[in-house]
């Protein structure tokens, strides 16, 4: 197969799927208010969707693993269209979490094999480029499907959001059907033994990494409309203009991080936990001030956006390529795990020490991270 051609379809997908999961994030405060709910309890469209994928990732790899890829990315966006349509039609906030849960089912499937697909098939010495353009269908969904989400909230109805992330699911189908070839299934008999690989030190203190880092960013990241509005003082559409600067500067982000992560893997991860925990320092001190954010936010989405990519490629560098699909599901489940405990702890901090506080709980694991990296280093 061209690699190209198939990275950049499996990286619209990833659009479809991030949209949907991240979309909420720049409305929270809105369904908060039209559901008559708390800020942090709103934060569990976000954090109960993590879960799901958290608790159910492996297994659900495992069991679709040996079905057509293609057919099981197909359907899996199917799944996210319904549940987007469903959303909009709901009239109480259990029934809006409950059809959020859904699809995040199929969520760690897509990515797997996307994921493993990128990695298969890629020279040895760019399979982190590979993955890059991966995740730059999380990066444009930052870009645009955050944002739009957010602005349709503005012109029209909170409903108008999950209609849009519904179509955006229907268009990544669309493309995946007629643009991508054919993936063989997984072969069943592998060269490597799950046992083996779960009994791997450096495994797990890569997972380890990923999961401080990830839940340092969305600590503050998953509140980011709520502290625009209420320490910013920014209307809807300026939040909508600022996620958008945020999503853009973080397409560069991710290219340099994807650049740079294969030849120096520790430099580049040491730099970007320091640059991330001062970026925060700066939410922190000049979060009350217009202009000045103006500038933070797209410096802040030109570091935050590389963070999962370094997770990653350090999870997956722990393994031999033939075990890529089955760690991708573990570090998607610890990603997502990571989402999750990032929100909760976002929204305690919101509830007991305010929003402009929020700051503290990503340089707390933000801190973890680099004490991680360090022990890494010396172990290694």
């Amino acid at each position: 197969m061209r690699l190209d051609k198939t990275l950049f379809v499996l990286a619209l997908g990833v659009f479809g799927i991030a949209t949907t999961e991240f979309g909420v994030i720049g409305i929270l405060p809105e369904l908060a208010s039209v559901f008559k709910v708390s800020i942090d309890k709103a934060g569990w469209l976000l954090s109960a969707f993590a879960i799901i994928v958290a608790v159910f990732g492996p297994f659900m790899v495992s069991l679709l693993s040996p079905y057509d890829r293609k057919k099981v990315l197909v359907f899996s966006l199917l799944v996210f269209a319904v549940s987007n349509a469903l959303s909009a039609l709901a009239t109480n906030f259990t029934f809006l979490l409950i059809v959020r849960m859904l699809p995040a089912f199929f969520h760690p499937v897509y990515w797997s094999i996307a994921l493993a697909t990128a990695v298969e098939n890629a020279p040895p010495n760019q399979s982190s480029k590979a993955v890059s353009t991966i995740f730059s269908g999380l990066t444009i969904a930052t870009v645009l499907g955050v944002p739009l989400a957010t602005l349709l909230v503005d012109l029209w109805n909170w409903q108008s959001s999950f209609l849009l992330s519904a179509m955006v699911n229907i268009a990544s189908l669309a493309g995946l059907m007629w643009l991508l070839p054919t993936i063989n299934a997984t072969n069943t008999k592998t060269g490597y033994s799950k046992k083996e690989i779960l009994r791997k030190p450096l495994l797990w203190i890569n997972i380890l990494l990923a999961f401080c880092i990830i839940t340092a960013m969305y600590s503050t990241y998953g509140y980011m409309a709520d502290f625009l509005k209420s320490v910013s003082k920014m209307n809807g559409k300026e939040v909508s203009i600022m996620l958008f600067l945020f999503g853009i500067a973080g397409v560069f982000g991710n290219r340099i991080v994807g650049k740079y992560m294969s030849g120096k893997p520790f430099q580049t991860t040491f730099l970007f936990l320091v640059a991330l925990i001062l970026v925060h320092l700066l939410l922190f001190v000049f979060g009350s001030y217009f202009v000045p954010m103006i500038v933070i936010v797209g410096i802040w989405g030109l570091i935050h956006t590389g963070g999962f990519l370094i997770s990653n490629v350090s999870v997956a560098s722990s393994v031999v390529p033939e075990a890529q699909e089955f760690v991708n599901s573990i570090f998607t489940s610890c990603g997502n795990l990571a989402v999750t405990v990032g929100a909760i702890i976002g929204g305690f901090w919101i509830v007991h020490f305010g929003v402009q506080q929020v700051v503290w709980s990503s340089v707390l694991f933000l801190g973890l991270s680099l004490i991680i990296l360090l022990v890494k280093k010396r172990l290694g």
